[in-house]
């Protein structure tokens, strides 16, 4: 064999007739047309706290109702910082709470401030995807995800707070189709 022809360099398992190669060339080859590596992050994100605008507006009609009652009766007055400061709180706690990654293969979303818990749903596992929206969320661009999926823990997941709703929600179908396509799973209608 003369190094200096190419045409005497050793062949590569893969580039093989598949009756030339063993069985554990033809199972390596097959896994690596197949795979694509690692997870790739498609997006993240979290609980929008514009999510709330709704008890915020109810809060806002409370402070003014407090602020009139008031005038009567001042100590009243002592409960408008309390209700901001627990609205405030509340909120606060149920971002701190929630995290979502949606990457290549899986969904995945955190939960818990005090005791964490992470859940995965594999993408090709996600049978369908719905948006919720009510009329302040539509005028804020938010809302919820539904998943609806074969997943035994959770076969559906509504996924409250999410900021650009629509887009979230393409960005995961989009990854479940792509994920059946390389896998060659093809759903057909029953």
């Amino acid at each position: 064999m003369d190094a200096s022809n190419p045409n005497d360099a050793a062949i590569d398992p893969a580039e093989k007739n598949v009756e030339d190669q063993s069985p554990q060339e033809k199972f390596t080859a097959g896994r690596k047309r197949g795979e694509r590596g690692p997870d790739e992050k498609i997006w993240s994100g979290g609980y929008s706290a514009v999510d709330q605008s709704g008890s915020f507006i109810v809060l806002t009609l409370i402070t003014v109702g407090l602020i009139v009652g008031g005038i009567f009766l001042w100590p009243i007055l002592l409960a408008i910082p309390v209700l901001w400061i627990g609205q405030l709180i509340r909120v606060w706690w149920i971002k701190m709470g929630v995290s979502y990654e949606l990457t290549t293969r899986r969904f995945m979303h955190e939960h818990g401030v005090i005791k964490r818990t992470t859940d995965r749903i594999e993408v090709i596992d996600i049978d369908d995807v719905t948006v919720e929206q009510g009329i302040l969320d539509r005028m804020f661009n938010v809302g919820t995800i539904r998943i609806t999926s074969s997943d035994r823990t959770h076969p559906e997941l509504r996924i409250p707070g999410i900021k650009d709703v629509k887009k979230v929600a393409l960005m995961m179908d989009d990854a479940r189709q792509a994920e059946r396509d390389r896998r060659g799973v093809y759903i057909e209608s029953v």
